[in-house]
């Protein structure tokens, strides 16, 4: 069967892919063919070249030409990688070119990803299960030292690197924010809104580039600073998390430093918030719910009686 005589969603969960792509020569070709392989192809898969100096649009052009629901987006940008802003303005540039096109989900696909035929078949599924479900994705696995491990995430997180979002949150939350905290202020939205969000840990994508290794590990560090800045978790949240990646980051001390530093620098540069009062406001007090569960549950397992203390 050609790649052109394919099965579609259905008419309620028909899907659009954007995927931001830079350089990825050497592991595209692996996501190219988790797509070809999909039991339901999406409605349209555009994948924007955000300005690869190697032959990635060499490989994207040869799929491209046999390939009729996929279509590739050129931008010319300088060599150097800027994840978190570039990469979503590339998204934003691939998702104007189909947002006239009928879909029930927008997907941000990354292009260093390897998964199941039955992935968003599957992803999918569990939107019809739960109509207040607005954003989701499978877990991803990285490859440390030749054993592929889970990466953990909070329950409530979906992955950036292969997001699904319903069209109706989606339009709700007025779009991912093109700017470093996307991946964060995107939930927040979302939550704010009422909808729920999380991932799947049976739905597993592996994940070919170890994640921050385009970017560098203190780097990272310092985005996630920046991030808890522009998504308006306020500085005595931020205290908490940037001590606990003081004794918990790799290295230690450094890791937290690093945070503590691209935080700071937000605030310096006056960076734009990324979430408005109302929804800052509704961050906190998740924020506030997350810190104290823990005790909570401590508390209430402490305090179960004992069999013969009341228990029957």
């Amino acid at each position: 069967m050609s790649s052109n005589a394919v099965q579609h969603t259905s008419m309620h969960n028909r899907y659009i892919v954007i995927s931001p792509a830079k350089d990825e020569a050497a592991r595209i070709e692996r996501t190219i063919q988790s797509m070809l392989k999909q039991t339901v192809k999406p409605v349209k898969w555009v994948i924007v070249d955000d300005g690869s100096t190697d032959a990635t649009p060499q490989i994207l052009e040869s799929y491209r030409l046999n390939t009729d629901w996929m279509s590739v987006i050129r931008v010319n940008r300088d060599a150097q990688r800027k994840l978190g802003s570039a990469e979503i303005r590339a998204f934003e540039t691939g998702f104007q070119s189909v947002q006239n096109e009928p879909f029930d989900f927008v997907v941000k696909l990354d292009c260093d990803l390897e998964f199941g035929p039955a992935y968003f078949e599957r992803l999918l599924a569990r939107f019809d299960e739960n109509p207040r479900l607005g954003i989701a994705s499978g877990v991803y696995f990285e490859n440390h030292e030749g054993i592929w491990t889970e990466v953990d995430m909070p329950p409530y997180h979906a992955s950036g690197a292969s997001k699904v979002v319903r069209a109706q949150c989606f339009r709700d939350i007025g779009g991912f924010p093109l700017y470093p905290g996307w991946d964060t202020a995107d939930e927040i939205k979302a939550h704010a809104h009422g909808w729920e969000t999380r991932h799947f840990r049976d739905l597993r994508f592996d994940h070919l580039r170890k994640e921050g290794s385009a970017m560098g590990g203190l780097s990272t560090n310092v985005l996630h600073g920046h991030v808890f800045y522009v998504t308006n978790g306020g500085p005595f949240y931020f205290s908490i998390k940037a001590a606990m990646r003081m004794l918990q980051g790799k290295p230690p001390i450094i890791a937290g430093t690093a945070m503590v530093w691209g935080y700071l620098r937000a605030w310096l540069k006056g960076s734009p918030k990324l979430v408005d009062d109302a929804e800052a406001k509704f961050y906190r007090a998740q924020l506030k719910q997350r810190l104290i569960q823990p005790f909570k549950r401590g508390f209430h397992s402490n305090n179960v009686p004992e069999k013969g203390q009341g228990q029957a």
